[in-house]
């Protein structure tokens, strides 16, 4: 069903934090399209304002820079907003076994600093990124909500932190959450560039360039590989869901299972290459395989994603032509 037909009142004030990245941006896109206002929200610590340039003569477009860490702006930012989309965080689970005290700041105090502002200016409905790292070394497959392991990184466990955040901001002063557990979303303008680049555009760009990738461990890894618009849908659905399935977090994926090695050699298949990869070493804080039970965003949240993997990919591939 996307995500296009779905209506909000008319004057209605979008706040997307990390609106320059590679997830909000989207968000802001998309929104705008629809006729409703935003604000975008972000300090270009990770996010790119090449990602927004072509927002910023839109009439019911407004760019802050800023920073979550900063309450201030955060209340300042959330004035006159009917719903807070925050996709503002540091990804990266190599990185943030790293940086672990930056990670708390930004991704933890970050949060909570924007669940605060939001219930400060009383705002409708509070939407944000979560991950599917919080199910950690849990076995099970299909993941499913509930049945969370030992967590593996600093990064899956402020998501974890930020769930029970979004819980106790529901149970306590009333504030409508939504997590969203996002599954390795994939897309247009998500970046190519970098030590911790996301693995789909970081192949794609490189064998474009005819270079040859490094797959960490043996390939055999599984994904559910996530299309940039299912999380569209499912970020706006939420704002339209029901009080009762506030203070929960939400699988969004397709529902689907790829094997690395499988995406890099059909990527070398629709780029017309022959290059076989290097492997490398495991990356620390890495889940094995992971894959969705979408039955509980289904229900609560009305999610039904268009896009599986082929569509998605086929998408993918020829944005990065025609950009990189």
């Amino acid at each position: 069903m996307g995500y296009k037909h779905l209506q909000f009142p008319k004057e209605s004030v979008f706040l997307v934090t990390g609106g320059a990245g590679f997830i909000g941006s989207n968000l802001c896109e998309a929104i705008l399209d629809m006729g409703y206002k935003v604000k975008c929200l972000d300090n270009l610590s990770t996010g790119k304002q090449a990602n927004v340039d072509f927002l910023m003569d839109r009439e019911n477009y407004t760019f802050i820079k800023g920073d979550i860490r900063d309450l201030d702006t955060c209340i300042s930012a959330c004035e006159g907003v009917d719903y807070v989309l925050n996709q503002a965080a540091w990804g990266s689970v190599p990185r943030s076994i790293e940086m672990p005290l930056l990670y708390e700041e930004i991704n933890i105090r970050g949060t909570l600093n924007m669940m605060e502002a939001a219930r400060i200016q009383g705002v409708k409905k509070f939407v944000y990124a979560s991950s599917s790292s919080v199910y950690g070394d849990h076995p099970v497959l299909p993941k499913k909500e509930g049945q969370e392991g030992n967590l593996l990184s600093p990064y899956a466990l402020t998501k974890h932190v930020c769930e029970e955040y979004g819980k106790l901001y529901k149970k306590l002063y009333g504030l409508d959450t939504y997590g969203m557990r996002y599954f390795n979303v994939f897309g247009r303008r998500q970046d190519p560039d970098g030590v911790y680049a996301a693995v789909i555009p970081k192949f794609i760009r490189m064998l474009l360039n005819d270079e040859v990738p490094t797959i960490n461990g043996d390939g055999k890894q599984s994904r559910d590989f996530t299309y940039i618009d299912n999380v569209i849908e499912a970020n706006l659905k939420a704002c339209l869901a029901s009080s009762e399935a506030a203070g929960n977090a939400f699988n969004i994926a397709y529902g689907g299972r790829e094997y690395l090695i499988d995406i890099y050699y059909d990527l070398c298949k629709a780029l017309g290459k022959d290059v076989e990869p290097n492997f490398g070493p495991d990356r620390a804080g890495d889940i094995k395989h992971s894959n969705a039970d979408i039955s509980k965003a289904k229900e609560l949240l009305g999610y039904d994603p268009d896009y599986d993997f082929e569509k998605g990919i086929a998408l993918a591939i020829d944005w990065y032509k025609a950009n990189l």
